[in-house]
């Protein structure tokens, strides 16, 4: 006798009835992502601080953040087979536990070799947080309204960023680590309980399919141009986002960063929804290439830095920009590929964004120290336009073979 599989819901597309864009299980999802993004961002400032206080300095707390970045992107390329062999809940529940029981190792040791290690495992879990719920969310949104529901995943997913990270530097301060490494794995291990109402897995087209799609994995889809452009393009924009984040602070006044650093952020949220909705109505292939220009258009007035006022418009613009691109590239990226391919997609995105910070923090640093901050930010505008033949698309429409 076959194993009976659950599947996740499809959708009904009918015109009689329009499907509501929230239903239960994405409901849950969003409340999985929020609460393993919370717990992550509590701890993203506060490990490296609490390396630096542990004597490590400077280097140590690139290290730690070098580890954790290091184990995510190298998950999310193993991650379609693990997904297509154990199935989503499985994974899933395996990476809350990843990313969030590590932490209470934490407060035993401030060594850098204990938390360089915690690092490394936290950075698996968090691999499988992003993967997994942009997957399930691609899977549970109507086709009709994919960019919608992104775009309010979105909204979902970047709140935490705003308020959690601030919140866990500030609790650092006033109460100590102990219990900001406590709320982070607690925030992160409560998604378990969204869990069990979840179905095991995404098996493609729904029941009345005649036979489920074949496995679409992560060699297929570095195979896959149609799936690449959207996610290279992506990349650029993520390697300014990755720039802005190191080193802003150093560049402009304290104050002047804080505020910074806010703006972008909200704007890039709140576009990121806007996208959703434009991009369901007009298709959302033509929003990306004008989304990346206007990212590069911000960058380029921090050439204008420090002065105030150019920053904070850079980073409205900016902002703006990336958030359009962040939608419209996975809205892209999941029409072209078949169900069975969302893991895939939703893991080629996130290397995308993980990668391009990290390369973007990397090259940023050498182009500074040569030219200074000023040159430096209007090469890396000059960069992100290379990459607008990738965001060009003739036939918005097209699924990749």
């Amino acid at each position: 006798m076959s194993e009976t599989r659950e599947t996740l819901p499809r959708p009904s597309t009918t015109a009689a009835a329009r499907p509501p864009l929230v239903g239960r299980h994405l409901a849950l999802v969003f409340a999985a992502a929020f609460a393993t993004l919370t717990g992550f961002f509590l701890l993203f400032s506060v490990v490296p601080m609490y390396a630096v206080d542990g004597g490590a300095g400077g280097v140590g707390a690139g290290v730690t953040t070098g580890a954790l970045m290091l184990t995510t992107v190298l998950a999310e390329l193993s991650l379609p087979r693990l997904l297509d062999r154990f199935g989503h809940r499985r994974v899933f529940a395996a990476g809350i536990v990843l990313l969030g029981a590590p932490s209470l190792a934490l407060p035993f040791s401030s060594a850098m070799a204990a938390i360089t290690a915690v690092s490394l495992v936290r950075g698996l879990g968090f691999a499988v947080a992003v993967v997994v719920t942009g997957a399930l969310v691609a899977a549970l949104v109507p086709a009709e309204r994919r960019g919608e529901g992104i775009g309010l995943f979105g909204v979902v997913a970047g709140v935490p960023s705003l308020l959690a990270l601030p919140l866990g530097v500030w609790l650092a301060r006033e109460v100590g680590y102990t219990p900001v490494f406590v709320a982070g794995a607690v925030a992160s291990l409560a998604a378990l309980a969204a869990l069990p109402a979840l179905p095991r897995r995404i098996t493609g087209p729904g029941p009345s399919a005649p036979a489920p799609e074949r496995p679409f994995g992560i060699v297929a889809g570095l195979r896959s141009a149609a799936l690449l452009r959207p996610a290279l393009a992506f990349a650029s924009t993520a390697m300014a986002a990755g720039i802005l984040v190191t080193f802003l602070p150093d560049a402009v006044p304290a104050g002047v960063a804080a505020a910074a650093l806010f703006v972008q952020p909200a704007a890039a949220t709140l576009s990121r929804w806007w996208a959703g909705r434009i991009g369901d109505r007009h298709g959302a292939a033509r929003l990306l290439l004008p989304a990346v220009a206007v990212s590069a258009a911000g960058i380029a007035l921090l050439s204008l830095a420090p002065d105030t006022v150019a920053v904070l418009a850079a980073m409205v613009v900016f902002g703006a920009g990336f958030g359009v691109t962040q939608n419209a590239s996975m809205a892209v990226m999941f029409e072209r590929a078949p169900a069975s391919g969302y893991g895939t997609v939703s893991a080629l995105w996130n290397i995308g964004y993980d990668g391009g910070m990290g390369v973007g923090g990397a090259a940023f640093g050498f182009a500074a120290a040569a030219t200074g901050y000023p040159a430096a930010f209007a090469l890396t505008a000059a960069v992100m336009l290379l990459a607008l033949p990738l965001a060009f698309s003739r036939r918005p429409g097209d699924r990749s073979s």
